[in-house]
């Protein structure tokens, strides 16, 4: 009895032994770790990381887009076979020479050669494409040799049927005669062409003033075209047009800068036969009219006017 107990209190030494914190009749007890706090240098090194990343997503491209400049307006320059004294005032071109007005239009357009355009022909530039055509010719033949020598080399089972090449036929040089026959056409060809510029810049330079044209340098010219017009009509109206026909005929009067008439041209019809011939002949004989004066005859050499003869009542002419 005494040895049973004293192996039970060695069993319960030996078990406090091994487990210290679980005694018989306590509650366990849990052992916790303590945390250690984050350091300065951990907090920056983060820091820092997450603000290359922001600037890294970031994407900086350049401004590819050209920038627009302003282009700069082409200048022409022509040649002209006239020459004028005075400086045009409004110039469209450059040129070796001033020439102010010219042409028989009032269009904005230039005089321009009605032939087509041709290539320039040289002998030096046909002796150098003969030359060239001959080192080609020599180069094909010198191929052609070369692969006859090669068919010729191989064995019979090997060769190949081929239809030669045609040979191009070499281009014959010019002779004197035809580059003679060259010279005489490009020579009548630009003698044409100068002779149909020069036609067309001698031509009378005109002034055009229409029913609604409104200019101070010839207002006073006109008005007593108008006066002397209107006088010479009231005094010859129409006999079978009297106390019966009325109405209105435009015309366009080209006056000369010595004031003689140069043309009168039915524009609008006033319906009547009568008033259309009396118009016209009413423009005739008031001709000749006033000189130019100098400030329109330095400029101009023939006055084209649009207007229209009004027939009244009480055997009137008016002009508008």
């Amino acid at each position: 009895m005494l040895r049973k107990s004293a192996a039970a209190r060695r069993q319960n030494k030996a078990s406090a032994t091994r487990n210290p914190a679980q005694l018989p009749g306590s509650s366990p007890v849990v052992a916790t770790e303590a945390v250690p706090a984050l350091s300065p240098l951990a907090v920056g090194i983060a820091i820092s990381i997450l603000v290359h990343a922001f600037v890294l997503a970031i994407n900086f491209a350049p401004d590819l887009k050209p920038k627009q400049k302003a282009r700069d307006q082409a200048l022409e320059v022509v040649l002209v076979n006239a020459r004028s004294r005075q400086k045009p005032l409004d110039p469209q071109a450059l040129a070796q020479a001033n020439l102010d007005g010219g042409g028989n239009t009032d269009q904005d357009r230039r005089a321009t050669t009605p032939l087509p355009a041709s290539r320039r022909d040289q002998t030096g530039d046909q002796l150098v494409s003969t030359q060239k055509r001959v080192q080609e010719l020599e180069a094909l033949q010198q191929k052609l040799l070369a692969e006859a020598r090669a068919k010729i080399q191989l064995p019979e089972d090997q060769r190949k049927v081929e239809q030669p090449e045609p040979t191009p036929q070499p281009v014959p040089a010019p002779t004197g005669a035809d580059l003679a026959e060259r010279a005489m056409a490009m020579a009548r060809r630009h003698a044409e062409i100068a002779r149909i510029d020069e036609d067309y810049n001698k031509r009378p330079r005109k002034k055009f003033v229409g029913a609604r044209t409104q200019e101070y340098r010839f207002a006073q010219y006109i008005e007593g075209w108008r006066q002397k017009v209107e006088r010479i009509g009231s005094l010859n109206y129409p006999t079978a047009a009297r106390g019966k026909l009325y109405g209105n005929v435009t015309l366009t009067i080209e006056i000369r800068h010595d004031g003689e008439l140069v043309s009168v041209v039915l524009e609008h019809s006033s319906g009547h036969k009568v008033l259309d011939d009396a118009a016209i002949r009413i423009v005739r004989m008031a001709a000749p009219y006033p000189r130019f004066p100098k400030y329109i005859r330095s400029e101009y050499d023939i006055v084209s006017i649009t207007r229209s003869l009004i027939f009244l009542q009480g055997d009137l002419v008016e002009s508008r």
